[in-house]
């Protein structure tokens, strides 16, 4: 038996990085996986590969700041697997630029792709796990959600509002069996993490951030996305996570 036997889940910017590991364990463990990304090639792709292994997959285009897209993937969801039991909110961009270097349109575009978009998943998802009963949502934020002093101001800020905009659904919810948590990865081996390290001065600097002596993985960050998205986690709701091999705990 997997540890998702079962379930229904939609996972947001999935079709690669860590949203595309989450998909492929979760389909291992039993889910029913809905991939949704604006990378539709990659979606369909992923599809594909969940679907000629065995698993059950289905996939949309998905810009997640657009409501009527949210509302069409719900709504489609529902349609092919008749509940929603598992959201995790892992699209989003980074933007690197201090407060004085940002531009209105590039704060804008940060903060409706990564704290908007989150919001709508929320907004649309949980009257569908109320009607099941129940859910566990999970939104990825990051270490810099967590504290001040790495990367940009808009996305720094984005990430600490979807901490808090979590405790705020755990506690509102609670009572309908619906669980909220937010996760917190630190330095992650992804291709964005690549393309904010491309030189060996700047990575050395980082992965001397982090106490444990090696960047994380994909892997590591699904694992534990996996365990709030169990039933192994049925107590668990409104903590945040973080997974960044000891980052904050200095």
């Amino acid at each position: 038996m997997g540890r998702l036997d079962g379930k229904v889940a939609i996972i947001t910017g999935s079709a690669s990085g860590m949203g595309k590991t989450e998909i492929l364990l979760f389909a291992k463990e039993g889910a029913k996986v809905v991939v949704t990304d604006i990378l539709e090639d990659k979606v369909n792709d992923l599809v594909s590969e969940v679907n000629s292994n065995g698993g059950e997959a289905i996939g949309f285009y998905h810009d997640v700041t657009s409501e009527k897209d949210w509302i069409r993937v719900v709504k489609d969801t529902f349609g092919q697997f008749g509940k929603i039991d598992i959201l995790v909110n892992n699209a989003g961009i980074v933007n690197a630029a201090s407060l004085l270097d940002d531009s209105v349109e590039q704060w804008q575009k940060t903060v409706d792709v990564n704290l908007t978009g989150t919001f709508l998943g929320m907004k649309h998802v949980i009257p569908k796990m109320i009607e099941n009963n129940g859910g566990s949502i999970i939104n990825i934020s990051s270490i810099t959600g967590l504290s001040g002093g790495l990367g940009g101001n808009s996305y720094s800020a984005s990430k600490g509002a979807i901490r808090i905009l979590s405790k705020g659904a755990a506690i509102d919810y609670a009572k309908q069996n619906i669980r909220v948590n937010s996760v917190h990865p630190g330095f992650i081996q992804t291709q964005m993490l690549e393309n904010l390290i491309s030189n060996k001065a700047i990575k050395k600097m980082f992965k001397d951030l982090t106490p444990l002596p090696r960047f994380g993985k994909p892997d590591d960050v699904a694992s534990s996305v996996l365990f709030l998205a169990s039933d192994e986690s049925a107590y668990i709701t409104g903590i945040e996570l973080p997974i960044d091999g000891g980052y904050s705990a200095k």
